[in-house]
C-alpha cells in the first residue's frame, strides 16, 4: 500500500454558499462567525431564504487534505456520505483533486450532509450545518491499513458531535500510535470547544492526540482564560508534541514545549471569505511536517496557504497551491 502523508478523518459535507449582509443574520437568528448545528427543517428554512449559492464539497478536514494534496502532498480521508446526489457530488470532488476516498456510502436515510454559509461583506462567514449522513460515521469506517501507511491521522473537533465518531476516532489513534504514527486534532469552533472542553483536554493530557490546531478564540475557550498567554502556557504542559495557535491577520504562535515561535501572516489586499482558512492554514503546517521542514517553514507554508485561501469564495483551492509564487520557495 502507498505511504501517505495525511490521513483526515471528518464530516463529508457539501457547502452551499451565498453573501448576505449581517441584517439578514439578524432577521434569520444566525449566530455570526460561528458554527450551528440546525435539524432537517431549519435547513430547509435557510436554503429557501438564502440568495444565489454556489454548491461546493466541503467538511473541515475534507478541506485540509484536498489542500495539503493541492500543495504537492499525499492524502486519503474517511467520512460518510449518503447514495445521493449530493454524495456524489461530495465523492467526485474529493477524488478529482487526488484524495484516496473509499468510505462506503450509507443506503437511505439521512441524506448527505450540508452546511449553509453565509459571508458578509467584512469576509466573516457564518455556518449552519445539518449532520445528515455525518451522524453514521462508526468504527466500522476506520480502515487499519490506511491508518498504519498515513504518517499523520488528522481529525477535526467537529467529529464529537455524532457520537460513534468518537469510537471511530479512538480506534484510528491507537491503530496509529501502535505503527509509530502522529495524531494531530483542530479544535474547531469556540463553540464546540465550550460543549466538548473536558473531552478536548483529556485527548490531550491521556496522549490520544500528538498535535493540536486551534485559532486564539478556540485556544482561550478550551482553558477558560481571556489571557492568551496563560492559554499557550497550559497548551505547553497539555500537547504532547506540538500546538499551533493561528492568529487571523497576526500570524500564528507555534508552542513546543517551552519553546514558542512566532510566525507573521501573508499580506492579503482583499479578503473575500473566510471559510476554510483554518483549514487550508492546517494543510500547508502539515505539508511541511510530514516533508521534514523546521517548523519555522511549517508556519511560513500555512500562512501563505491561508492567505491564498481567503482572497477567493470558497474553502477549496482554484489552482494548486504547490504553483503558487509564494508557496514554491518554501516547498523546495
Amino acid at each position: 500500500m502507498a505511504e501517505y502523508d495525511l490521513l483526515a478523518i471528518g464530516n463529508a459535507i457539501v457547502d452551499v454558499i451565498a453573501r448576505c449582509d449581517d441584517a439578514f443574520l439578524t432577521d434569520n437568528k444566525i449566530q455570526k462567525s460561528g458554527m450551528t448545528l440546525i435539524d432537517t427543517e431549519r435547513a430547509e428554512e435557510l436554503y429557501g431564504a438564502m440568495g444565489p449559492a454556489i454548491e461546493t464539497s466541503g467538511g473541515s478536514a475534507a478541506n485540509t487534505v484536498a489542500s495539503l494534496v493541492s500543495l504537492g502532498g499525499t492524502g486519503a480521508y474517511f467520512g460518510k456520505v449518503s447514495s445521493d446526489q449530493l454524495g456524489t457530488i461530495f465523492r467526485h470532488d474529493i477524488r478529482a483533486v487526488g484524495v484516496s476516498y473509499d468510505t462506503a456510502p450509507l443506503e437511505g436515510h439521512p441524506p448527505t450532509a450540508r452546511c449553509m454559509i453565509l459571508v458578509t461583506p467584512d469576509g466573516e462567514r457564518s455556518m449552519n450545518t445539518y449532520l445528515g449522513a455525518c451522524v453514521e460515521l462508526g468504527p466500522e469506517d476506520i480502515d487499519a491499513e490506511i491508518v498504519k501507511a498515513s504518517k499523520v491521522t488528522y481529525f477535526e473537533g467537529y467529529l464529537w458531535d455524532p457520537p460513534r465518531a468518537k469510537e471511530a476516532i479512538v480506534k484510528a489513534a491507537n491503530i496509529a500510535h501502535e505503527a509509530g504514527r502522529f495524531v494531530a486534532m483542530t479544535l474547531s469552533d469556540d463553540f464546540c470547544v465550550h460543549r466538548y472542553r473536558e473531552e478536548f483536554l483529556d485527548l490531550l493530557r491521556s496522549g490520544t492526540v500528538d498535535i493540536v490546531f486551534a485559532n486564539e478564540t478556540e485556544a482561550l475557550a478550551l482553558y477558560e482564560t481571556d489571557n492568551l498567554d496563560t492559554a499557550l502556557a497550559n497548551l505547553a504542559k497539555d500537547a504532547p508534541r506540538l500546538a499551533v495557535v493561528t492568529r487571523s491577520e497576526k500570524g500564528c504562535i507555534v508552542v513546543e514545549k517551552d519553546t514558542r515561535l512566532v510566525v507573521p501572516a501573508s499580506v492579503v489586499e482583499t479578503v473575500m471569505d473566510t471559510t476554510g482558512a483554518g483549514d487550508v492554514f492546517a494543510s500547508g503546517f502539515l505539508r511541511g511536517l510530514t516533508a521534514g521542514s523546521s517548523l519555522q517553514l511549517c508556519a511560513q507554508l500555512g500562512v501563505e496557504a491561508a492567505g491564498h485561501i481567503i482572497a477567493q469564495m470558497g474553502p477549496r483551492p482554484q489552482t494548486p497551491l504547490k504553483d503558487l509564487e509564494a508557496i514554491k520557495p518554501l516547498l523546495g
